[in-house]
């Protein structure tokens, strides 16, 4: 893309989707605990006056938490976002923001009444203008401050309980990392302490649905501050590669010549500078990452440690992931064994679905392989192959929802891990979602993957898999019914054929012979069966 497009487009401002509205990080809102800010459209809190939605009590959920995480009233995450606000905008029908002023997702129009179905594009499918605009797109990102969000850069109890409010300017694409470092950080205790065994992201049920609407999110994003309403992430497909084939200057940045640890200087790539990622700093500190810049992405693909993530994922691992019936299983964390999210997660081996935290596999296995700023989870969102690994995770999730079609009670609804109940509300959105809310096909959401676009055949056939996997799994109850259904039918075609034989004995007794041919032709045999 030309500098003057580039240009262009970085005049181009519009409202973003994050964390903490700009309206809200004041005094007055926290400490009323309130976030309903007015909408544009009429002026009134919530579009109230235009019935887009008003300011209500935020309803938390009560259902119990599993063990992982053993304190209260310790982490401003807890009860998300009661430490912050208590009531916020509710918003009615298919209308969604903080303000009541967007369309829920997969809906657009004035008055957000018009289905969209957009369609998300295997990179290597795009073609070069359209891979250039992408690449373009998230230059510009990394380039455009957000207009209707901050970040936080200390606790609530650091801001005075709110009296003291400590919030940041942040462009778009580090809104995300933002986003994904604060719900993945440790919990800070005080003094030196932290509690590292919490995510209110991952290693729970909630990391498919959380990564789900990080996407949207993300997508919708970029569709604001470019004007292009069509806009859609491309995903790479990485089954059976034998190497980062995204890794080239011509996509996501080639190797240094020199250092391989960073990215060529002939992709723009290698001038970002990555955010949030020296978690062991913010530690010690007990602070707040509160996005100052940390130097280069670091990238050095396929130069891992061999012995926890021997190769990217194959086809055969996919799949076996995808047979798995149980969306969630035991502990509901990264122990679970025979759990689709915790094997597609990669903490369970992707040939037997058994956990084993010593090796790496599917979604884990590939920022394990990028080997840099992809494989530290706080930060990983900084490399921007980030977006393209998961939406290819994002469906996979999407298959598996498709074949199964499980109903919504199958999401947990109690004693999952702090923030991953199904009614929880996820870190660190506002507006606020539901876990639940995205445990559906994607199409509902207003999306679709290009290769799951099949044939009407394939469709039948992926429509009868679910079937026939249960068949496989009750085939020797079926076979011994079977068996034992034709002893039955054995012995009662036995006992007939001698009745009938009795009373044909009986019959040629007493009833006169016919040897009449018209007589013969007359006679009609009535079954008693």
């Amino acid at each position: 893309m030309s500098l003057l497009a580039m240009g262009f487009l970085l005049v181009i401002l519009q409202p973003s989707t994050g964390q903490f509205p700009r309206a809200c990080a004041n005094t007055q809102s926290l400490l009323r605990k309130e976030c309903c800010p007015p909408w544009d459209g009429d002026g009134s809190p919530c579009g109230e006056l235009s019935s887009r939605g008003s300011c209500q009590n935020i309803l938390l959920s009560q259902a119990p938490l599993g063990p992982q995480f053993p304190f209260s009233g310790v982490d401003d995450r807890e009860d998300w976002p009661s430490i912050f606000y208590n009531r916020t905008c509710k918003c009615e029908g298919n209308f969604m923001g903080f303000n009541c002023g967007e369309c829920k997702f997969g809906f657009s129009g004035p008055n957000c009444t018009e289905r969209r179905l957009r369609t998300r594009r295997n990179i290597f499918q795009l073609t070069t203008s359209e891979k250039d605009k992408f690449l373009a797109y998230l230059n510009l990102a990394k380039n455009t401050p957000s207009q209707d969000y901050v970040i936080a850069t200390g606790t609530y109890t650091q801001m005075n309980n709110g009296s003291n409010p400590m919030f940041r300017n942040i462009n778009v694409y580090d809104l995300f990392v933002w986003m994904h470092y604060y719900a993945s950080r440790d919990t800070l205790l005080g003094g030196s302490n932290v509690w590292r065994d919490i995510d209110f992201a991952h290693e729970a049920p909630g990391f498919l649905p959380w990564h789900r609407v990080f996407l949207l999110m993300w997508e919708r994003e970029i569709q604001k501050i470019t004007g292009d309403e069509n806009f859609t992430i491309p995903y790479w497909d990485w089954r059976d590669a034998e190497d980062c084939v995204v890794c080239t200057d011509e996509y996501m940045g080639g190797r240094h010549p020199t250092n391989p640890n960073l990215l060529s200087p002939a992709s723009f790539f290698s001038s970002w500078q990555v955010i949030c990622t020296r978690s062991e700093e913010y530690n010690s500190q007990q602070a707040l990452c509160n996005a100052t810049n940390e130097g280069p992405i670091l990238r050095n693909p396929g130069n891992n440690d061999k012995s926890r993530t021997p190769r990217l994922p194959s086809s055969a691992e996919v799949e076996f992931c995808l047979s798995l019936t149980q969306y969630e299983s035991g502990s509901m964390d990264k122990m679970a064994n025979y759990s689709f999210r915790n094997t597609l997660e990669g903490f369970a081996d992707p040939r037997t679905a058994i956990s084993n935290i010593s090796q790496s596999g599917l979604h884990n296995a590939l920022h394990i392989y990028m080997n840099g700023s992809m494989s530290q989870v706080q930060g990983s969102a900084n490399d921007p192959i980030f977006v393209l690994h998961h939406a290819f995770v994002d469906s996979i999730f999407e298959r598996w929802l498709r074949r199964h079609r499980p109903v919504l009670e199958v999401y947990p609804a109690a004693n999952a891990p702090i923030g991953h109940n199904r009614e929880n509300y996820m870190v660190p959105f506002i507006p606020l979602y539901r876990n639940g809310e995205f445990f559906k096909p994607s199409r509902e959401l207003g999306y679709d993957y290009e290769y799951l676009q099949e044939p009407a055949l394939d469709s039948f056939q992926e429509f009868l898999i679910p079937y026939l996997e249960q068949a496989r799994q009750i085939w020797a109850w079926l076979v011994g019914a079977a068996v034992i259904g034709g002893i039955i039918t054995a012995v009662l075609t036995g006992l007939i054929l001698a009745c009938r034989k009795k009373r044909r004995g009986t019959y040629s007794e007493i009833q006169p012979l016919l040897t009449e041919s018209e007589d013969y032709n007359n006679i009609s045999y009535q079954s008693n069966f």
